[in-house]
C-alpha cells in the first residue's frame, strides 16, 4: 500500500484526534446506534460543552456524522470503515484480557 504525504498527514491527524480518551469515548458511544448530545453526555460522563466541542472536531475529521430530526440532532459513526476499524481495535484490546 502506498500513501502520499498528504494521506499520511491526514491519517496521523485522525489518530491524534482519537488519542484523546473523551473523543474516543464519544465515538465508541456512537458506534452501535445514533445518540443525542444528552445521551452522549450520560454515556461518557463528560460535560455538555465538552461533548459539543469534541463532536465538532470529530465531525470535521469525518468520524462522526449528524442527522437532524426536527429539533434533535443525532450523531453516529460516519461510515462502516470507522465502525469496523474501532470494533477491530476493541476486540484486539479485549483479547489481552482473555
Amino acid at each position: 500500500m502506498h500513501l502520499n504525504n498528504d494521506h499520511l498527514i491526514s491519517l496521523a491527524e485522525t489518530f491524534k484526534l482519537l488519542g484523546d480518551p473523551t473523543r474516543l469515548a464519544i465515538l465508541v458511544a456512537c458506534l452501535e446506534q445514533e445518540k443525542t448530545v444528552g445521551q452522549i453526555v450520560s454515556d461518557t460522563g463528560a460535560s455538555q460543552s465538552l461533548v459539543s466541542h469534541h463532536l465538532r472536531l470529530l465531525r470535521g475529521a469525518r468520524l462522526i456524522q449528524p442527522r437532524r430530526d426536527g429539533r434533535h440532532i443525532y450523531y453516529h459513526a460516519h461510515d462502516q470503515h470507522i465502525r469496523c476499524t474501532l470494533q477491530d481495535m476493541i476486540e484486539h484490546i479485549q483479547e489481552e484480557e482473555r
